[in-house]
């Protein structure tokens, strides 16, 4: 008896709806994908209960003539695929022709749509089945009504989350769409509140201020990195504004969205040694490729893409966020009145984000600064040191500075350069409890590469026989110790964790204090060595090193 059986279609519809469809996002997504495709520039979203009871979108688009419309419902037709050629850089979004028929199979659906010119059609569909074919009357386009999801797969139905999860998702869905199409306003809403609600835009730094706020488009960097045949743009958080949790991750290829937890990482590891571990930057990142060095037909939601060549991508995505905290423009500027914050301003300190720095850079005398249109150095509260630029006032903090250089330094002698220590004539005795002495002998090889030279000496002491020497005003006794303590509470990882957080924690208890009075010249050698490192606009914890006040502000203040 045979045991193989082709499966109704009802059936298979269903089957190809479970790998298309898995919650009301999903055909969020799915329809604004086929209004965006229609040339839509202006698409409204209407939810009802988190979209279990009603998901409606409408669109300016072309709209389908009757013939189109009745074949949009049949699997496999497709008005952006003839061969199979096309699938090699397909640059439209619902390439595969599954969207319609699928949605429609688990729900009661409705489609009414008008071309340029001649009759509308409206057409009715209960779980697959179609009941009503009709003339219908409305402005050019199209509006698709979803009701009841997953109504004759009840046991689909009841893994829906919560209205408000389901809400969620919608959101997401809608925002990743808006990002990728500057070009069409947006508007969500949800059991008649409004969620979204964002024009055309000029920029993306204005979609994102309109869709997430103005706080975080103001917490943004730009990211603009481009080889021969690969370009980054978009945008990454700020260190000082990123969080462990609760972070945005927007990814693009070619104009379209996808998931890639790796290029996230990417840009993560881009991101270390401007911000404490663990830290999780929002970022919306748009990548430029070659057509065929992509294959967006690896998925049925389109979510994941495959790359010819995935690990140079990533450390083109690497390299480019990092290049993009690195000059001193991603330092935040201030209103008075306002916490920091922004995006615009082409403030740059001539020489930041070399490697090295010319000795004229900084000439000697009076405290003057020889380079063109920067001014006089000035130390506040023993804290700040300010310097004039024709664009306005810069401010430094010399502990979050000191602490960037001598992390950086800590850095490249943790992975093999030779460290600068001085042997001391007396060496220090250091009285340590079990974690610290148990510390100190795990990190023994980390601590002698920062230029500290120590040996047990009996019971819970040790003697240090060399130190670093970073600055004049070192005390390499109090360092040590504090060292030691941060060392046993910390738990650092994976070596190169391990070794961020020991040059982090040490850059931190040997770098000048606030509070200590600097001279010229050591607040000159301070900015040489913050615009020598790589990432001068921010410390190891993701503080800023650097705020800018814009003069424009203070003639506003002034009334000027």
């Amino acid at each position: 008896m045979p045991r193989i059986e082709v499966l109704p279609d009802a059936v298979a519809d269903q089957i190809a709806a479970g790998e298309v469809v898995e919650r009301p996002a999903s055909v969020v997504k799915e329809l604004i994908e086929n209004a965006l495709d229609a040339g839509a520039t202006d698409i409204m979203v209407v939810l009802e209960t988190g979209g279990r009871s009603l998901i409606r979108v409408i669109d300016n688009g072309s709209g389908m003539v009757r013939e189109d419309a009745l074949l949009s419902i049949e699997r496999h037709a497709t008005s952006k695929i003839r061969t199979s050629a096309d699938l090699v850089g397909v640059a439209s979004y619902g390439f595969r022709g599954e969207a319609l028929p699928a949605i429609a199979s688990i729900s009661k659906f409705e489609l009414e749509t008008t071309p340029q010119s001649g009759e509308g059609t409206k057409v009715v569909i209960s779980g697959g089945r179609v009941d009503l074919v009709e003339p219908a009357v409305r402005q050019q386009g199209t509006t698709v009504s979803v009701r009841r999801i997953f109504f004759n797969t009840p046991a689909r139905r009841k893994f829906l989350r919560s209205q408000a999860a389901e809400t969620r998702a919608c959101v997401d869905a809608i925002a990743i769409l808006a990002l990728a199409r500057l070009d069409v306003s947006f508007k969500l809403a949800s059991d008649d509140r409004v969620l979204i609600e964002v024009p055309q835009a000029d920029s993306v730094a204005e979609r994102i201020g309109g869709l997430f706020g103005r706080e975080m488009a103001e917490g943004m960097v730009p990211v603009d990195y481009q080889t021969a045949t690969i370009s980054v743009r978009g945008y990454i958080q700020r260190p000082a504004e990123a969080r462990a949790t609760g972070r945005k991750a927007f990814l693009f290829v070619n104009g379209r969205p996808f998931k890639d937890p790796f290029l996230v990482r990417a840009a993560e590891t881009g991101f270390r040694g401007a911000a404490t571990p663990g830290t999780k930057p929002s970022m919306v990142l748009s990548l430029e490729v070659p057509g065929d060095a992509v294959d967006v037909n690896v998925h049925p939601s389109k979510l994941e893409v495959r790359f010819k060549d995935r690990y140079f991508l990533e450390k083109c995505v690497e390299d480019a966020v990092r290049n993009a905290l690195g000059p001193v423009t991603s330092a935040p500027s201030w209103t008075p009145g306002q916490s920091a914050g922004g995006i615009a301003g082409n403030y740059t300190v001539p020489g930041a984000g070399e490697v090295e720095l010319p000795p004229s850079f900084f000439e000697p005398g009076d405290g003057e600064l020889a380079a063109p249109g920067v001014g006089r150095l000035l130390q506040v509260f023993n804290t700040f040191i300010v310097t004039e630029t024709p664009e306005g006032l810069t401010f430094i903090d010399q502990h979050s500075a000191h602490e960037r250089i001598i992390f950086e330094s800590a850095m490249r002698q943790l992975e093999g350069d030779q460290a600068v220590s001085q042997r001391l004539l007396m060496p220090i005795a250091i009285d340590l409890n079990s974690d610290e002495l148990e510390a100190v002998e795990a990190h023994g090889e980390m601590l002698r590469s920062v230029g500290f030279e120590v040996e047990p000496f009996g019971g819970r002491t040790v003697m240090v026989h060399a130190t670093p020497n970073p600055h004049p005003r070192f005390d390499a006794k109090a360092c040590f110790e504090e060292l030691a303590t941060d060392l046993a509470r910390e738990r650092f990882g994976s070596l190169p964790n391990r070794l961020h957080r020991f040059a982090a924690t040490y850059g931190c208890r040997a770098a000048v204090k606030a509070g200590q009075k600097l001279d010229d010249s050591e607040m000159r050698n301070l900015l040489i060595g913050l615009f020598a490192c790589e990432l001068p606009p921010h410390d190891v914890h993701g503080r800023p090193t650097i705020v800018r006040l814009q003069r424009e502000e203070l003639d506003k203040k002034f009334g000027r």
